[in-house]
């Protein structure tokens, strides 16, 4: 099996500011690399260094075994890439997107229209094929996105965030869209804040945090590595919380996260159930009423929480624009 993507030690600053600091990353031929990371972790650029937008002060790279700094304009007839935004042009029709990039390909007029109507049908857009863009949801507009990135079927594909800002439905569409381009034999690096998108997606995962990869390994492998279980109490009372945690604490085998906002506590534990009823027992012994309780197995928050020390939904640096270079 050879990579279809392969980053060795890439640097990029801008500034006073580290965007990537020695990342390295491989996806090998015919697999799903998920990219997880905070805003500002680097995911963004790595991916424009990889699709030869942006240049890297350091380190190598190669698409398809095409060297990125050395060839861009070959790896650039390789690759398919779907960014944050939707790339769409809103004053033509859904068609009219496809037909133009398949004629900036070199495709022909025949092969172009063709190509258009097989993508619209393929991603449930046939319908709106013939509407202009602007009057889409945004669920649409992501699928012609990405209908539009696979013209040219290129062997590797970038997705960067491609689900950010859909409804749940959607999102689940976009994951079955994914599923069948991987079946069908596309390498895919895809960058996400979901942590269930990568769980569902990706062969092997890499945690992201400022500029370099802090952990890598299937979604169990690196389930694995955090261990135990999670017992997961939202008590009635949010000025009884501190003494939950103060109860609760001596049970734990590693650090309780404590959220203020939902009156709930993460004890990691082990033990299983046991543990379970040691804690509501000393629960009851202070009159700590309890609206919710469970027990559960790791999952990749958790990991991402243990890794970097932040929930993934709030990890969101100050100030930091997705979009911007000077801070992706």
């Amino acid at each position: 099996m050879t990579d279809a993507v392969r980053a060795e030690g890439l640097v990029k600053t801008y500034g006073k500011v580290s965007a990537l600091a020695g990342l390295d990353l491989v996806v090998p031929e015919g697999t799903v690399l998920g990219v997880l990371g905070p805003n500002g972790a680097g995911k963004t650029t790595a991916v424009k260094v990889l699709t030869t937008l942006v240049r890297p002060d350091a380190g190598r790279a190669s698409v398809a075994g095409i060297d990125v700094l050395a060839d861009p304009a070959g790896v650039r007839g390789l690759i398919g890439v779907s960014g944050q935004y939707a790339a769409v042009d809103e004053y033509l029709t859904g068609f009219e997107n496809l037909d133009m990039i398949g004629r900036l390909y070199h495709l022909g007029a025949r092969a172009s229209r063709a190509r258009a109507r097989e993508l619209l049908e393929q991603f449930d857009l046939a319908d709106a094929g013939d509407r202009v863009a602007k009057g889409y949801s945004g669920g649409m507009r992501r699928r012609l996105d990405l209908a539009g990135a696979l013209v040219a079927r290129p062997p590797v594909l970038f997705l960067d965030e491609p689900t950010t800002g859909l409804d749940p439905r959607s999102r689940t569409s976009m994951w079955e869209v994914i599923r069948g381009l991987v079946a069908g034999g596309t390498s895919l690096l895809l960058t996400t804040q979901y942590l269930e998108e990568a769980d569902l997606l990706a062969d092997n995962i890499v945690v992201v945090d400022h500029g370099r990869v802090i952990a890598e390994g299937s979604a169990d492998e690196l389930k694995a590595q955090v261990g135990g279980e999670r017992l997961q109490i939202t008590v009635s009372d949010p000025d009884r919380l501190a003494r939950a945690e103060e109860l609760l604490t001596p049970l734990a085998v590693g650090p309780v996260v404590r959220e203020d906002e939902r009156r709930s506590l993460l004890v990691p534990v082990s033990g299983g159930a046991s543990r379970l009823a040691d804690a509501l027992r000393l629960l009851d012994t202070e009159s700590v009423a309890v609206d919710d309780v469970g027990l559960r197995r790791p999952t990749l928050d958790d990991v991402f929480l243990s890794l970097t020390g932040r929930d993934s939904a709030a990890a969101t640096e100050p100030g930091h624009h997705s979009d911007t270079e000077a801070s992706a």
